[in-house]
Parts: C-alpha cells; structure tokens; sequence
C-alpha cells in the first residue's frame, strides 16, 4: 500500500540535520532542481531544523554561501533561487530535547501533510520519532524518510525499525538508497523485463559471471570519524551493492506495484548461500588504502587521514564472491566489489556471458568475451562486447563494442538520484525504497561475514591508492577464470 499527496496539495518537507553535509550537499541543491523545473508541488514549504540559533534571515544567508557551489552554474538562475529561498522555513532544534518539539509544531501548518527527512545519525532516529509522535506531529497522512546506513548490524537495525514502526507505518516508512535513484538503475528494470532479446539468455548456464563494482577515487575525508565504525562491508555493501544485485537478479514482478517489485529483491537477499568462516576466508579479500597518488596528486594513507586512529584495522576495501541458490543463478558466481581511493570513480554493472562451446574461427582470441557492461557513473551507459571480422582477407576476429549512450538517446534533462527520490517521497512512491524484510535480509547476510573476519583475525591488506586494490582481489577472480573489467 503507498501513501499519496494530489499533485497540488500543501506540503511542509521537515529536514532534521537541515544545515548539515547532506542537507547541503544533496538534499537542498535537489530541491532547488525540482522546485527549478516546477516539479515541486506549488505549496512546498521546506522547514530546515539545526542547533544554531539562526533567525530566518541568517540562515537564509548561510544557505546562499553554501548551497550554490553544489549547483550547476548553467542551472543557476536568479529568479528561480529568489522562488526557492522564499520556501525555507528555519527552527531551532534539539532533537534529543521533547520541549523543542512545541516550537517545531508552532512552525508547521495545520492540516497540512508532512514529509519528515531524518539527515542525522542514525542514533537519533527512534528519539525524533518518539518526539515527533509526543508532540502530536504524526498523524496517518506524515512519512518519515531515514537515511543510511540503518543500523551497525542485525540487532541494532531491528532495534530501530521496531521504534519508528510504533509511531510509523510501513508505507510511511521511506528508506532511502540514493543508488536506487540513478537513472541508469531504474533503466536497468526496463533493460531486463522490457525486452525480448536479454531473458533467454539471463541465466545459468547461459552467463558465466556477473560483477558489480562501485569504485571510489575518493578518501574518507571528512567521514572519518564515522567510517572508521563502519567500514566499506557495512557503509556499501550491505546497502548499495546488494540493492543493485537484488536488480540484476531478480525474477519478473507481477506488476510494478511497489510490493510486487520488493517482494522479488527479497527472494534475492534470502536466497544468498550463507557464508561459513572457511567460506569468508576463501572469498573475501579486505584492504585499507596506504599513500600512493591519484590523478597525479600524492594521496596519504588511511592510517594518516585526519581521525583515525593509527592502529585501525577498519577496510576501506572489498572483493567477495557470492552465490544465489536458486535454479536462474545456479554455479554462477557474483563478484561485489568496491572501495576508496580507488584508480577512479567508477560504478558499473557487468554480466559476462559464457563461453561458446566450439569456435570456428582458427584465429579468435583464444577466450573470446561477450560482456554486457551498464555504467551507472560517471557516465551512463549500456555497452554490449562481443566479436567482429577484422576488415581484410581471412576471418580475424577482433573485439568491438556496440554502445548505447542513454545521455544521447534520450533527450532531455536527467535529474540526480536524490531528486527523483524526494518527488517519489512527496507522490508516495515506495518502488525505490528499501521495505523493512529487505533490509533485514541484507544485514543477516552480511553479519556472517563480519563475524568472519573477527574469528580470522586477519587484518585488512594494503594496497596504494590510485590502485584497483589488493592483488588478492585480481586473484578472486582469477579462480573462476575472469577477470575484472578494468583487467580485459
């Protein structure tokens, strides 16, 4: 069931964490694009809440120095940045005092729907919750939208989702995973169940291997004190990386009802072989980056970055094999890879299709690779490899790439994943949000391998920054006869 607004119903968008990194970052500039482009309901008031005590026109002015360096220059426009200032409401609140709550419904419209983003740390999520209910501001028509990651594992993640579902219902509920908001992902679902020519073959034995990776040429920065007690197997892996596994393989919805989707990313996650420690020893590789250079500018170590302890055993990098014990992905393996200060900034999907079982051909490479290969960032597209005659006498094959440049195919302006994501909220649209089982699932795939690593007590293995990672990831791969994409 999805809650829904009419298109021009009042909204007051309530953003806890209104003056910090992501409200800046993402979430304003997202609001500025969509208010931009009129696809922001009309009577749209966005109420920014923080610490500070700002009056409106302080906090106006901050929002002016701020927000405008993460906006493109081309979308800047002064008229439409006057419209969208004259939205923002601000309140000043703590969030962990209930008195402060009154000051916040004296700001809020009566009668009017509410979207409440949670921008903070996920401990205070069950404390804004409760308050909110406390003050009577959660009525059947508000939705509450909560950030990653949710939780540290399985118990704690519980732990939450059972406190907001007593002031919250399921369709109220709105977990967000900004990958599931790139275009490039959403195409994914029309590139799977829209055509004819990929389902025959989109499975076993017909596809050999699939690997998902989202590289990172970027150091923790400013997160450290949070990564640090987190790492690259919780902050990517349990979320984006399974999230886009989920796509990949699931079976046909019946519908694109929004239970009907997540019902099939679901049998996914539950159908994920369970990893032994043997299993974790054999096919998982963890990393932590040391100093190296990345596009040609010297990079320092994790270990020297700004907090972080000198003796920290926290990955910034992960390589493993998985598999899915149903009849489609049977003896297929999924390889999941991402990390930081990687060679570049890369999030791609790429399905390698098998091998065939006789070439013609005396002079084909002798492992000829058909590979359809879905870049989600920095650019998208879809490309299909395979081979081609080498112009000249004979039949040398060469490999050749038929390439499908979504940004040239399909005119029009491409809105950012956070922007898609905050008018889905507003229209009530769960489709690209995570459902409570889903990410329960993920996380009781995820623990036996953080339990793993503890009972191994190996410690993550250095790699250079500016590199692909540890060899040993290149060696994952190499016992199933691949290779990752950056490799061919």
């Amino acid at each position: 069931m999805e809650t829904s607004t009419p298109p021009d119903a009042p909204l007051d968008l309530v953003i806890f964490g209104g003056a910090g990194d992501l409200s800046l970052r993402k979430l304003l500039p997202a609001l500025y694009m969509a208010h931009l482009h009129k696809t922001l309901p009309d009577d749209t008031r966005i109420v920014a809440l923080g610490r500070h005590a700002w009056d409106r026109a302080a906090f106006t002015a901050f929002i002016d120095d701020k927000v405008r360096g993460f906006i493109a220059a081309d979308a800047l426009d002064d008229a439409g940045w006057r419209g969208f200032m004259q939205r923002l409401v601000y309140v000043s609140l703590d969030a962990t005092r209930p008195e402060d709550f009154a000051a916040l419904g004296q700001a809020l419209r009566p009668g009017v729907d509410r979207v409440y983003y949670l921008a903070t740390a996920p401990t205070l999520f069950t404390a804004i919750c409760a308050n909110l209910h406390g003050a009577g501001l959660v009525d059947p028509h508000s939705r509450v939208v909560l950030e990653k990651p949710l939780g540290h594992d399985l118990a704690s993640a519980r732990a939450i989702n059972d406190e907001v579902a007593r002031y919250f219902s399921e369709s109220q509920t709105f977990r967000i995973d900004h990958y599931l908001g790139k275009e490039t992902v959403q195409n994914l679902m029309v590139l799977r169940f829209g055509n004819a020519i990929f389902e025959p073959l989109w499975r076993s034995p017909s596809i050999k291997s699939v690997q998902i990776t989202v590289a990172e040429s970027v150091g923790v920065g400013s997160r450290a004190g949070f990564y640090d007690g987190t790492g690259a197997l919780r902050d990517m892996v349990q979320n984006h990386l399974l999230q886009l596994l989920c796509i990949v393989a699931m079976e046909p919805p019946v519908s694109l009802d929004p239970d009907a989707v997540r019902d099939e990313k679901l049998k996914v996650l539950r159908s994920l072989r369970p990893m032994t420690v043997a299993d974790v020893a054999r096919d998982t590789v963890r990393g932590q980056y040391g100093p190296g250079n990345v596009g040609g500018e010297r990079a320092v170590g994790y270990l020297q970055e700004d907090n972080v302890p000198a003796t920290s055993e926290t990955e910034t990098f992960v390589a493993l094999r998985a598999h899915i014990n149903n009849w489609r992905w049977a003896n297929v393996p999924i390889f999941l890879r991402t990390g930081k200060r990687l060679a570049e900034r890369r999030s791609e999907i790429v399905v390698e299709f098998a091998p065939l079982p006789y070439s013609l051909f005396p002079d084909a490479p002798r492992e000829p690779v058909n590979r359809l290969l879905i870049r989600l960032q920095p650019e998208e597209h879809v490309q299909l490899q395979m081979m081609a005659k080498q112009p000249g006498s004979g039949m040398k094959l060469r490999p050749v790439a038929l390439d499908l440049d979504l940004q040239s195919a399909l005119a029009g302006r491409r809105a950012e994943a956070y922007e898609r994501l905050l008018i889905d909220v507003i229209k009530g649209r769960l489709t690209h949000f995570m459902r409570r089982d889903e990410l329960e699932a993920a996380w009781t795939w995820v623990e036996p391998i953080i339990e793993g690593w503890k009972s191994l007590g190996e410690k993550p293995r250095a790699y250079a920054a500016g590199s692909w990672g540890p060899a040993a990831s290149s060696a994952l791969m190499a016992r199933e006869d691949s290779t990752w994409s950056e490799e061919t």
